[in-house]
Order: C-alpha cells, then sequence, then structure tokens
C-alpha cells in the first residue's frame, strides 16, 4: 500500500488499455491521466519546478506563471499548493469550464485572455500577457513550458522507458503534439534505445506546430499555432492531422464502452489507427499514449449541445462498430 506526503509522488505508469476490441485494430494505449493532477502534465511541472529551485531562480516569495490550455495548468497548481508558492495561469476562453474551477479551488489564480493576437492567436496573446507581467514585476517567474528542457527531460527519464519495460518489442509509438515536450522526450529515449522504433505525432488539423495553415480549433490540448522552441523534427518519423470531428467520434467510441477520456486522447488514438491503416502495419507492436481521462470535458466533448453548434448534427452519428466487436 503506497504511502505519501505530497501529491507528485503518486503516479500510475504502468496501466494500458488493449483498444483492439473497441476498433479492430491492435494498439495499447498508455493511461497517463491516473495522478492527482489528471494527466500527463503532472511529470512536467514537478520537473521544471524542481530545476527552478535546484537553481535558485524559485525561492519564497516568487510567483510562478504559465501558460496552459489546462492540463498543465493543473499540474502546477498541485505543485504549487504542495510546495507553498503562488501560481498564476494564464489561459484563454477556450479552457475547460471545470479546469478553471479545479485550478482555482487549488489555490491558483486564472487569467483568460479572451481575444487573440492576428498572427499567433491565443496562444501569442498568452505568452505577450506573460512577458508583460514579469516585465512589470519582478517577483514573477515564467517557467516557459515550450522552451523549458525540463519538459521534455521528465518523459526522457519516465514515460519512455516505462513503456519499453512493457514492450521490449516496441514498433511504433504515436504520442499527441502540444507543446511536444512529451513527444521529444520519448523520441530523444527510443532514438538511443538498441532497437529502432518510428515515432509518430499526431497533431490537429489547423496547428501550425509543423507548418500546417491556421484554422479554428477548439478543443484544448494539442496543436499550438506558435512552433514550440523545444521541437525537433529530426526525432519524427511521421506526423498524422486529426480533424476535430474526428477526435470527438473516437471519444464517443470509447466511452460506449465504458472508458471516457479526454480530447487529447480521442486525438491520438484516432491518428494512430488512421496511421497503423494506411501503413500496413498488421503485427506490429504498437502503443499510443492517453494524455488524460474525460472528465474534465463533460461540458464540451461530451455534451450534445457543444457539439451540435460548433460542428453540425453529423458529428453526433454513431459510427459503425466492427461485427466483431459488438456487445452481445
Amino acid at each position: 500500500m503506497p504511502v505519501i506526503s505530497a501529491p507528485h509522488e503518486f503516479n500510475e505508469e504502468d496501466l494500458y488499455v488493449d483498444l483492439e476490441p473497441v476498433f479492430g485494430t491492435s494498439l495499447y494505449l498508455k493511461c497517463e491521466g491516473f495522478n492527482f493532477a489528471g494527466s500527463v502534465k503532472l511529470k512536467a511541472a514537478v520537473r521544471m519546478v524542481t530545476a527552478a529551485e535546484r537553481a535558485k531562480a524559485l525561492v519564497p516569495g516568487r510567483l510562478l506563471v504559465e501558460s496552459s490550455s489546462g492540463n498543465l495548468g493543473v499540474a502546477l497548481s498541485v505543485v504549487a499548493a504542495s510546495r507553498g508558492y503562488e501560481f498564476v495561469c494564464v489561459t484563454d476562453s477556450r479552457c475547460n469550464l471545470s479546469t478553471r474551477r479545479l485550478m482555482e479551488a487549488l489555490g491558483a489564480r486564472v487569467h483568460i485572455i479572451t481575444e487573440p493576437e492576428a498572427e499567433g492567436g491565443f496562444l501569442a496573446a498568452r505568452l505577450n500577457y506573460i512577458r508583460a507581467l514579469c516585465a512589470s514585476d519582478s517577483r514573477y517567474l515564467w517557467l516557459n513550458q515550450y522552451a523549458n528542457p525540463g519538459n521534455w527531460a521528465a518523459h526522457y527519464a519516465s514515460t519512455a522507458p516505462a513503456i519499453v519495460r512493457q514492450f521490449p518489442g516496441l514498433d511504433v509509438l504515436f504520442v499527441g503534439a502540444g507543446t511536444t515536450g512529451t513527444l521529444m522526450g520519448c523520441a530523444r529515449f527510443l532514438r538511443e534505445w538498441h532497437r529502432p522504433v518510428r515515432i509518430v505525432a499526431v497533431d490537429a488539423v489547423g496547428s501550425q506546430t509543423f507548418g500546417g495553415p491556421p484554422a479554428r480549433r477548439m478543443i484544448p490540448g494539442l496543436g499550438t499555432n506558435v512552433r514550440p522552441a523545444i521541437l525537433d523534427e529530426s526525432f519524427v518519423d511521421d506526423v498524422v492531422h486529426v480533424s476535430e470531428p474526428d477526435t470527438i467520434r473516437a471519444c464517443h467510441r470509447l466511452a460506449r464502452r465504458g472508458f471516457l477520456f479526454g480530447g487529447s486522447t480521442g486525438t491520438v488514438i484516432s491518428g494512430a489507427i488512421r496511421w497503423l491503416a494506411e501503413n500496413d502495419a498488421s503485427g506490429a507492436t504498437a502503443v499510443a499514449i492517453a494524455p488524460d481521462l474525460g472528465e474534465r470535458y463533460l461540458d464540451t466533448v461530451y455534451q450534445s449541445n457543444w457539439l451540435r453548434d460548433l460542428y453540425g448534427e453529423d458529428v453526433l452519428q454513431p459510427d459503425e462498430l466492427p461485427a466483431e466487436s459488438l456487445p452481445t
């Protein structure tokens, strides 16, 4: 029985879901949402805060500030509360209401950006606000997850080694691309491993992370309007872009089997299933990383009025399950 004294000391690292009964494709889903922050972002939050403390950049009296679409904001709220720091999360109007309330319950202040920049969208507006805040008050410390090497180092040290312990014959890994911390950490570790593993980044349609054209994106988590500084595309073998309707269909298909996952997870799974089909990867050992669970998306991805207003009636039409996977 684990006994802990700080919330970051617990994280379920070795839970996987076999998705073949749901999608008819051999794919294992690494579940990263079983910790007190509810997402994979707890690892990066702990790593970046600890590094700032060791460098004496973060000391009592300083205030943490970070831009986040939600999950890192919650993770930093958890870490800041447990270590006695004040924290300001700068997010935007797409952040789920339940996520904002959770951060506030943990003691964080949440600043919501309501207007995007003409170039760089909401993310650019969030970053500009943080820069102005730090310039106006030297007490603020911006961890900057988009450029902080601690973001990817957390996954180099933990996430990737955990995967290969369970799947020593791993052939392909699917990782969602947000800040690209999880992607870069896993890719760097596997580049040094003793056998080749194909790294497939899964991004949202409309994201500019890999140079695609901008478009409206309403589901927070994956995708950016500003290329993250820590991204090194030389570590990535393929990129798959997933539309938000496909994300939603994947989430609802899982929910019909009792698995409630977040929007980022739906995107990763949809992209992985498509890549495996298009690349004739039958027999390959494939793993996808699920960044979070679905409770924070009940007012969006799982709310019928929200879906109809943004995507129309068709997005709610149930897709056909393979005959062999229908419940009896």
